[in-house]
């Protein structure tokens, strides 16, 4: 079942980012940053835990940016990632946004709903905010990715 996140979801989603930071496929998140960030979160649940989330965070005038894409692996190839991206993509244009941006690891995934390459230059100063106190400063390797929608 996808749903927005609750409070009492943000351990699990945590630890379920968190496991896939560690294969360092993902950027790991605080429990601050989600918290902070809640609002953002959707979540699939099933047997009572979560085994997906993803958020969309809206980053400037008419763009969003699609983050935390995490699904456990037992539920790989079932639908529940395109089910959050989905999601995240329809919120996206509800609340007015005409562009959404990934910055991944994983491209060609989100290649599959659409999304381009582009130029991290090419993204609005704004977002470096964030870059700027990750872990993996200045030596990121994420993929930028736009998709129109």
């Amino acid at each position: 079942m996808i749903r927005k996140a609750k409070i009492k979801d943000i351990k699990q989603i945590q630890e379920l980012i968190n496991c896939f930071a560690k294969q360092d496929v993902m950027l790991p998140r605080s429990l601050n940053e989600l918290y902070e960030n809640i609002r953002d979160f959707w979540v699939v649940e099933a047997n009572k835990k979560i085994v997906g989330c993803a958020a969309l965070h809206i980053s400037w005038d008419d763009l969003a940016e699609l983050k935390s894409v995490a699904v456990n692996k037992r539920y790989h190839g079932k639908g529940v990632g395109i089910e959050l991206v989905a999601a995240c993509l329809e919120e996206a244009g509800l609340l007015g946004a005409k562009k959404v941006f990934v910055l991944t690891y994983k491209p060609k995934y989100f290649m599959k709903f659409g999304f381009k390459k582009i130029k991290h230059a090419s993204l609005p100063h704004k977002i470096w905010a964030e870059c700027i106190n990750c872990c993996k400063f200045p030596n990121c390797q994420e993929t930028a990715l736009l998709k129109n929608l």
